[in-house]
Protein backbone atom coordinates (compact mmCIF):
# COMPACT_ATOMS: atom_id res chain seq x y z
CA UNK A 1 0.00 0.00 0.00
CA UNK A 2 1.01 3.60 -0.98
CA UNK A 3 -0.73 6.75 0.52
CA UNK A 4 0.36 10.08 2.43
CA UNK A 5 0.76 8.15 5.41
CA UNK A 6 3.48 5.62 4.00
CA UNK A 7 4.99 8.57 1.74
CA UNK A 8 5.53 11.01 5.20
CA UNK A 9 7.17 8.46 7.09
CA UNK A 10 8.80 6.30 4.50
CA UNK A 11 7.11 2.81 5.46
CA UNK A 12 5.77 -0.30 4.05
CA UNK A 13 2.37 -0.52 5.97
CA UNK A 14 0.63 2.67 6.98
CA UNK A 15 0.89 0.82 10.80
CA UNK A 16 2.10 2.73 13.68
CA UNK A 17 3.20 1.04 17.00
CA UNK A 18 1.76 3.76 19.42
CA UNK A 19 4.01 4.89 21.87
CA UNK A 20 3.01 4.05 25.30
CA UNK A 21 4.02 3.99 28.63
CA UNK A 22 5.82 1.11 30.19
CA UNK A 23 5.71 -0.92 27.00
CA UNK A 24 7.23 0.88 23.95
CA UNK A 25 10.77 0.66 24.67
CA UNK A 26 13.68 0.02 22.19
CA UNK A 27 12.97 -3.94 21.13
CA UNK A 28 9.21 -3.29 20.64
CA UNK A 29 9.37 -0.27 18.71
CA UNK A 30 12.81 -1.78 16.41
CA UNK A 31 10.36 -4.80 15.82
CA UNK A 32 7.65 -2.28 14.71
CA UNK A 33 9.73 -0.56 12.00
CA UNK A 34 11.55 -3.91 10.90
CA UNK A 35 8.64 -5.62 10.10
CA UNK A 36 7.29 -2.88 7.87
CA UNK A 37 5.53 0.18 10.14
CA UNK A 38 6.59 2.76 11.99
CA UNK A 39 7.76 2.16 15.66
CA UNK A 40 7.52 4.68 18.84
CA UNK A 41 9.42 4.80 21.29
CA UNK A 42 7.43 5.75 24.32
CA UNK A 43 9.20 8.63 26.23
CA UNK A 44 6.62 9.54 28.95
CA UNK A 45 7.86 6.95 31.20
CA UNK A 46 11.42 7.29 30.17
CA UNK A 47 14.09 9.70 32.52
CA UNK A 48 16.26 11.87 30.14
CA UNK A 49 19.01 9.82 30.36
CA UNK A 50 17.12 6.13 29.69
CA UNK A 51 15.64 7.81 26.36
CA UNK A 52 19.12 8.26 25.23
CA UNK A 53 20.00 4.50 26.25
CA UNK A 54 17.31 3.46 24.15
CA UNK A 55 17.98 5.94 21.01
CA UNK A 56 21.38 4.23 21.03
CA UNK A 57 19.98 0.63 20.86
CA UNK A 58 17.07 1.98 17.78
CA UNK A 59 19.72 3.14 16.02
CA UNK A 60 21.66 0.22 16.18
CA UNK A 61 18.69 -2.50 16.41
CA UNK A 62 17.39 -0.63 13.01
CA UNK A 63 17.77 0.94 9.56
CA UNK A 64 14.18 1.69 8.99
CA UNK A 65 12.20 4.30 9.97
CA UNK A 66 10.77 5.17 13.45
CA UNK A 67 9.88 7.52 16.27
CA UNK A 68 9.50 9.40 19.54
CA UNK A 69 5.96 9.45 21.37
CA UNK A 70 6.49 13.01 23.83
CA UNK A 71 3.91 13.98 26.07
CA UNK A 72 4.09 17.46 26.15
CA UNK A 73 3.58 18.00 30.04
CA UNK A 74 6.57 15.93 30.63
CA UNK A 75 8.27 17.71 33.28
CA UNK A 76 11.75 17.57 31.73
CA UNK A 77 10.45 18.39 28.20
CA UNK A 78 13.33 20.01 27.31
CA UNK A 79 15.67 17.68 27.67
CA UNK A 80 13.82 15.23 26.00
CA UNK A 81 13.78 17.46 22.96
CA UNK A 82 17.00 18.50 23.42
CA UNK A 83 18.38 14.99 23.37
CA UNK A 84 15.74 14.09 20.39
CA UNK A 85 17.17 16.19 18.06
CA UNK A 86 20.83 15.86 19.20
CA UNK A 87 20.46 12.55 18.31
CA UNK A 88 19.01 12.82 14.99
CA UNK A 89 15.21 11.59 15.44
CA UNK A 90 13.31 11.94 11.78
CA UNK A 91 9.97 11.90 13.57
CA UNK A 92 7.78 12.95 16.39
CA UNK A 93 4.42 12.23 17.79
CA UNK A 94 3.45 14.67 20.71
CA UNK A 95 0.62 14.26 22.93
CA UNK A 96 -1.22 15.72 26.05
CA UNK A 97 -0.34 19.62 25.40
CA UNK A 98 -0.12 22.22 22.94
CA UNK A 99 1.22 21.47 19.92
CA UNK A 100 1.96 25.50 19.18
CA UNK A 101 4.73 25.07 21.89
CA UNK A 102 7.41 22.14 20.13
CA UNK A 103 6.18 22.04 16.84
CA UNK A 104 8.26 24.62 15.05
CA UNK A 105 11.41 23.89 16.97
CA UNK A 106 11.26 20.41 15.84
CA UNK A 107 10.18 21.15 12.34
CA UNK A 108 13.14 23.29 11.82
CA UNK A 109 15.35 20.67 12.74
CA UNK A 110 14.21 18.56 9.78
CA UNK A 111 11.96 16.45 12.21
CA UNK A 112 7.75 15.77 10.70
CA UNK A 113 5.75 15.82 13.53
CA UNK A 114 2.31 14.29 14.73
CA UNK A 115 -0.27 15.12 17.46
CA UNK A 116 -2.58 13.04 18.89
CA UNK A 117 -6.23 14.64 19.55
CA UNK A 118 -9.36 13.56 20.69
CA UNK A 119 -11.68 16.26 18.84
CA UNK A 120 -11.94 18.31 16.27
CA UNK A 121 -11.01 21.51 18.02
CA UNK A 122 -7.49 20.59 18.45
CA UNK A 123 -7.34 18.74 15.80
CA UNK A 124 -7.56 22.08 13.88
CA UNK A 125 -5.48 24.04 16.70
CA UNK A 126 -2.85 21.18 15.48
CA UNK A 127 -3.17 21.50 12.17
CA UNK A 128 -3.03 25.41 12.56
CA UNK A 129 0.13 24.74 14.79
CA UNK A 130 1.86 23.16 11.41
CA UNK A 131 1.77 19.32 12.24
CA UNK A 132 2.26 17.20 9.19
CA UNK A 133 -0.53 14.57 10.31
CA UNK A 134 -2.47 13.60 13.39
CA UNK A 135 -3.62 10.92 15.13
CA UNK A 136 -7.41 11.23 15.86
CA UNK A 137 -7.88 8.98 18.73
CA UNK A 138 -11.39 7.49 19.74
CA UNK A 139 -12.87 6.61 23.03
CA UNK A 140 -12.20 2.96 22.69
CA UNK A 141 -8.12 4.03 23.39
CA UNK A 142 -6.24 2.62 26.43
CA UNK A 143 -4.37 5.05 28.35
CA UNK A 144 -5.24 8.73 28.81
CA UNK A 145 -8.31 9.65 26.32
CA UNK A 146 -10.24 12.49 25.41
CA UNK A 147 -13.59 13.69 28.09
CA UNK A 148 -16.04 14.00 25.09
CA UNK A 149 -15.86 10.23 24.74
CA UNK A 150 -16.13 10.53 20.96
CA UNK A 151 -15.58 6.88 19.68
CA UNK A 152 -13.19 6.69 16.85
CA UNK A 153 -16.32 5.61 14.48
CA UNK A 154 -17.35 9.13 14.67
CA UNK A 155 -14.17 10.87 15.24
CA UNK A 156 -12.47 9.85 12.26
CA UNK A 157 -14.82 11.21 9.41
CA UNK A 158 -15.13 13.99 11.13
CA UNK A 159 -11.90 15.17 11.41
CA UNK A 160 -10.92 14.03 7.91
CA UNK A 161 -13.32 16.05 6.51
CA UNK A 162 -12.02 19.20 8.06
CA UNK A 163 -7.98 18.85 7.67
CA UNK A 164 -6.50 18.34 4.86
CA UNK A 165 -3.67 16.66 6.56
CA UNK A 166 -3.39 12.74 6.70
CA UNK A 167 -5.28 11.73 9.77
CA UNK A 168 -4.27 8.76 11.61
CA UNK A 169 -6.94 6.39 13.33
CA UNK A 170 -6.47 5.30 16.67
CA UNK A 171 -8.58 3.54 19.54
CA UNK A 172 -10.20 0.31 19.19
CA UNK A 173 -7.94 -1.15 16.29
CA UNK A 174 -6.22 -4.25 16.75
CA UNK A 175 -7.23 -5.92 13.82
CA UNK A 176 -7.26 -5.47 9.43
CA UNK A 177 -10.99 -5.22 9.83
CA UNK A 178 -11.07 -2.50 11.94
CA UNK A 179 -7.98 -0.71 9.83
CA UNK A 180 -9.92 -1.74 7.09
CA UNK A 181 -13.08 0.30 8.58
CA UNK A 182 -10.94 3.46 9.51
CA UNK A 183 -9.65 3.59 6.20
CA UNK A 184 -13.37 3.34 4.96
CA UNK A 185 -14.34 6.65 6.99
CA UNK A 186 -11.33 8.77 5.66
CA UNK A 187 -8.07 7.75 7.61
CA UNK A 188 -4.55 7.36 5.67
CA UNK A 189 -3.23 4.80 8.35
CA UNK A 190 -3.78 2.96 11.44
CA UNK A 191 -2.29 3.74 15.00
CA UNK A 192 -2.35 0.57 17.20
CA UNK A 193 -1.28 0.28 21.22
CA UNK A 194 -3.33 -2.57 22.94
CA UNK A 195 -1.95 -5.12 20.43
CA UNK A 196 1.04 -4.22 20.27
CA UNK A 197 1.36 -3.80 24.18
CA UNK A 198 0.87 -7.95 24.70
CA UNK A 199 3.61 -8.62 22.15
CA UNK A 200 6.60 -10.56 23.31
CA UNK A 201 9.29 -7.65 22.52
CA UNK A 202 6.48 -5.08 24.94
CA UNK A 203 8.66 -4.03 27.89
CA UNK A 204 5.41 -4.50 29.74
CA UNK A 205 5.59 -7.29 32.03
CA UNK A 206 4.50 -10.86 32.04
CA UNK A 207 1.60 -10.56 34.91
CA UNK A 208 0.46 -7.50 32.16
CA UNK A 209 0.24 -9.13 29.79
CA UNK A 210 -1.59 -12.05 30.65
CA UNK A 211 -4.41 -9.85 31.66
CA UNK A 212 -4.43 -8.62 28.69
CA UNK A 213 -5.16 -11.97 26.76
CA UNK A 214 -7.71 -12.64 29.88
CA UNK A 215 -9.16 -9.63 29.51
CA UNK A 216 -13.39 -9.62 28.90
CA UNK A 217 -15.54 -7.69 27.27
CA UNK A 218 -16.50 -4.60 29.84
CA UNK A 219 -13.17 -5.18 31.64
CA UNK A 220 -12.23 -1.83 31.04
CA UNK A 221 -13.84 1.77 31.89
CA UNK A 222 -12.86 5.28 31.06
CA UNK A 223 -11.73 6.83 35.01
CA UNK A 224 -10.55 9.85 36.48
CA UNK A 225 -12.47 11.89 34.01
CA UNK A 226 -11.85 14.64 36.79
CA UNK A 227 -8.61 14.56 37.04
CA UNK A 228 -6.62 13.01 33.86
CA UNK A 229 -9.12 10.57 31.68
CA UNK A 230 -7.61 7.23 31.56
CA UNK A 231 -9.46 3.95 30.39
CA UNK A 232 -8.00 1.22 32.65
CA UNK A 233 -8.54 -2.81 33.11
CA UNK A 234 -10.63 -3.72 36.06
CA UNK A 235 -8.23 -5.00 39.51
CA UNK A 236 -8.10 -4.69 43.12
CA UNK A 237 -7.11 -0.86 42.26
CA UNK A 238 -9.69 -0.15 40.20
CA UNK A 239 -12.46 -1.49 42.81
CA UNK A 240 -10.82 1.28 45.30
CA UNK A 241 -11.25 4.02 43.00
CA UNK A 242 -14.74 3.12 41.82
CA UNK A 243 -15.82 3.16 45.54
CA UNK A 244 -14.00 6.29 45.91
CA UNK A 245 -16.34 8.07 42.97
CA UNK A 246 -19.29 6.16 44.39
CA UNK A 247 -19.08 7.46 47.84
CA UNK A 248 -18.30 11.13 46.17
CA UNK A 249 -14.48 11.39 47.25
CA UNK A 250 -12.98 14.26 46.51
CA UNK A 251 -10.69 15.17 44.15
CA UNK A 252 -7.57 15.53 46.87
CA UNK A 253 -8.47 11.90 48.24
CA UNK A 254 -8.67 10.22 44.76
CA UNK A 255 -5.23 11.73 43.83
CA UNK A 256 -3.76 10.90 46.94
CA UNK A 257 -5.27 7.52 46.42
CA UNK A 258 -3.97 7.38 42.96
CA UNK A 259 -0.36 8.03 44.36
CA UNK A 260 2.36 8.32 42.21
CA UNK A 261 3.84 5.34 39.83
CA UNK A 262 0.92 3.49 39.71
CA UNK A 263 0.80 2.51 36.23
CA UNK A 264 4.50 1.76 36.49
CA UNK A 265 3.86 -0.59 39.55
CA UNK A 266 0.96 -2.34 37.44
CA UNK A 267 2.10 -2.46 33.72
CA UNK A 268 5.84 -2.76 33.99
CA UNK A 269 6.76 -4.39 37.54
CA UNK A 270 3.87 -6.38 37.39
CA UNK A 271 1.34 -5.90 40.74
CA UNK A 272 -1.95 -6.54 38.87
CA UNK A 273 -3.47 -5.88 42.83
CA UNK A 274 -2.06 -2.12 43.69
CA UNK A 275 -0.98 -1.33 39.71
CA UNK A 276 -3.17 0.89 37.34
CA UNK A 277 -3.54 -1.39 34.07
CA UNK A 278 -3.62 1.15 31.11
CA UNK A 279 -5.56 -0.93 27.66
CA UNK A 280 -7.93 -0.15 25.54
CA UNK A 281 -11.14 -1.69 25.14
CA UNK A 282 -9.73 -4.19 21.90
CA UNK A 283 -8.17 -5.93 24.59
CA UNK A 284 -11.30 -8.26 24.90
CA UNK A 285 -10.32 -9.66 21.53
CA UNK A 286 -6.52 -10.08 22.19
CA UNK A 287 -5.89 -13.92 22.69
CA UNK A 288 -2.78 -14.51 22.96
CA UNK A 289 0.62 -13.20 23.22
CA UNK A 290 2.41 -13.02 19.75
CA UNK A 291 5.76 -11.79 18.02
CA UNK A 292 5.19 -7.91 16.79
CA UNK A 293 6.20 -9.74 12.67
CA UNK A 294 3.16 -12.22 13.79
CA UNK A 295 0.93 -9.37 14.58
CA UNK A 296 1.81 -7.00 11.45
CA UNK A 297 1.12 -10.04 9.10
CA UNK A 298 -2.00 -11.16 10.82
CA UNK A 299 -3.15 -7.04 10.24
CA UNK A 300 -1.98 -6.71 6.80
CA UNK A 301 -3.28 -10.28 5.18
CA UNK A 302 -6.85 -9.55 6.91
CA UNK A 303 -6.94 -5.87 6.05
CA UNK A 304 -6.54 -7.33 1.99
CA UNK A 305 -9.19 -10.40 2.81
CA UNK A 306 -11.34 -7.87 4.15
CA UNK A 307 -10.90 -5.32 0.91
CA UNK A 308 -11.50 -7.84 -1.40
CA UNK A 309 -14.20 -9.38 0.59
CA UNK A 310 -16.36 -5.56 0.71
CA UNK A 311 -15.24 -5.48 -3.22
CA UNK A 312 -17.65 -7.77 -3.74
CA UNK A 313 -20.68 -6.03 -2.76
CA UNK A 314 -20.78 -2.90 -4.43
CA UNK A 315 -24.21 -1.74 -5.48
Amino acid sequence: MKNRVTDLFGIQYPIIQAGMIWCSGWRLASAASNAGGLGLLGAGSMYPEVLQEHLDKMHKATDKPFGVNVPLLYPDIEKLIEIIINSGVKIVFTSAGNPAVWTSKLKENGITVVHVIANSRFALKAAGAGVDAVVAEGFEAGGHNGKEETTTMCLIPEIAERLDIPVIAAGGIGSGASMAAAMALGAEGVQVGSRFAAARESSAHDNFKTAIVDAKEGDTKLMLKDIVPVRLLRNPFFNELEEAYSRGASKEEKIELLGRARAKKGMFMGDMTEGELEIGQVSSMIDKVESVEDIMQDMVNEYNATVTRMSKHLL
